[in-house]
C-alpha cells in the first residue's frame, strides 16, 4: 500500500445532505451518530440532512456536526482498508479534532465532548467580541506579516489560517479587517469575505482558551497512536499535556495549515486522503504540492468516493 496521510477539514465544509449515502448503508454510522446526538444534545441527524442550513452553520451546532460525520468517513474508511496504517493523521482547525479521534489520543465520545464545548465558548466569544474572517489571494504570508507590521489603524486583526503560499485568511473586527484589507488590495491582493460571524484564531476568541483548557481537564488524552501534525506547531506532537496546550492554544492561534502538508510531504506522503463533507483540503493540495510531485490527493464523503480511494491507495 502506498505511504497515505489521512486529513480532516473543518469549518466551510458543510452542506445540507452530508453523510447521508453513508448513513443509509451502514448500521454502524448510526450508531457514531447517536453518539453525537447524545453527546451534543442536538438534533445532527436532521440537521445535517434537513438543516436548515442557517441552524446548521450556527458554530455550536457545527462543530458536532461536522466532526461526527468527518468521523463517519473515518470509520468507512478503516473498514474499506483494515490493513493500512496512516503515515500521518492532521486536520484543519475544527478538522483536529478528528484526527486526534483517529490518533486515539482521545475517544469518540470525548472528541464530541470537547467539541460540543469548544462551540458553546465560540459562540459566546463571538457574540461577545463580533467580528469575522476573510481570504486573501495573491499575496505570501511573508508580504502580509510585513503589512500587519506596518498597520497603525484603528480594531484587531492577524492572520488566522496559512492555508497555501498566496492564500491567507485573516481575521478580526470589521475596523480591523477594514483596515488591513485595504494595504492587501493596495499591493495587489484580492480579498474575499467570508461567511462566519466569529474571528476565530484570533485575540477576539482568547477569552475561550483558559475555559476550554479548565474543560479538558475532565478528558483523558493519550499519546498518538499515529503521527499526528498539530495546527499550532507544525510539527508532530506526542506528550498528552502538551498536546491539551496546543489544542487549547489552537482556539485563538494560527493555523500552520501549508506548513504542516509540508511536513507530510518531506516525510515522503504518497497519497492524501481528506475524509470529510466536500473537498476544500484537496482543492488547497493542488496550490501546495510541487509541481509534477506524482503525489495523488483524493476526498471521500461517500461510498462511490470512497472505492476511488481505496483503488488509489491499494497501488
Amino acid at each position: 500500500m502506498k505511504k497515505t496521510a489521512v486529513i480532516f477539514p473543518g469549518q466551510g465544509s458543510q452542506y445540507l445532505g452530508m453523510g447521508q449515502e453513508f448513513m443509509e448503508s451502514d448500521p454502524e454510522v448510526r450508531r457514531l451518530m447517536e453518539l453525537g446526538e447524545e453527546v451534543s444534545g442536538f438534533p445532527l441527524r436532521r440537521l445535517c440532512s434537513e438543516g436548515p442550513l442557517e441552524d446548521l452553520t450556527r458554530v455550536v451546532h457545527l462543530q458536532p456536526a461536522l466532526t461526527v460525520i468527518n468521523l463517519i468517513c473515518y470509520q468507512q474508511f478503516k473498514k474499506a482498508l483494515p490493513e493500512l496504517r496512516p503515515a500521518w493523521v492532521a486536520g484543519h482547525s475544527l478538522g483536529e479534532y478528528s484526527a486526534l479521534v483517529a490518533a486515539d489520543v482521545v475517544s469518540e465520545r470525548d472528541g464530541l465532548r470537547l467539541v460540543t464545548r469548544r462551540g458553546e465558548f465560540m459562540e459566546r466569544e463571538g457574540a461577545a467580541n463580533p467580528g469575522g474572517m476573510r481570504a486573501v489571494l495573491g499575496l505570501t504570508i511573508d508580504e502580509i506579516d510585513g503589512l500587519l507590521a506596518e498597520y497603525e489603524g484603528p480594531g484587531t486583526v492577524v492572520v488566522a489560517n496559512h492555508n497555501s503560499e498566496k492564500q491567507v485568511v485573516i481575521s478580526g473586527d470589521s475596523d480591523g479587517l477594514d483596515g488591513l484589507s485595504v494595504l492587501c488590495q493596495q499591493k495587489g491582493g484580492k480579498v474575499i469575505p467570508l461567511k462566519v460571524s466569529v474571528a476565530n484564531h484570533s485575540p477576539l476568541v482568547a477569552g475561550a482558551v483558559a475555559d476550554f483548557a479548565d474543560f479538558m481537564d475532565s478528558v483523558l488524552f493519550n499519546a498518538p497512536s499515529l503521527p499526528m501534525v498539530f495546527n499550532v506547531t507544525a510539527a508532530p506532537e506526542n506528550d498528552p499535556d502538551t498536546i491539551r496546550s496546543v489544542m487549547a492554544r489552537q482556539i485563538a492561534s494560527r493555523v500552520r495549515w501549508m506548513e504542516s502538508v509540508q511536513r507530510m510531504v518531506e516525510d515522503g506522503v504518497e497519497v492524501f486522503v481528506e475524509l470529510g463533507p466536500k473537498n476544500v483540503l484537496t482543492g488547497l493540495m493542488k496550490k501546495i504540492l510541487p509541481r509534477k510531485s506524482g503525489i495523488v490527493c483524493l476526498q471521500a464523503d461517500t461510498p462511490e468516493k470512497l472505492e476511488q480511494v481505496v483503488q488509489a491507495v491499494a497501488g
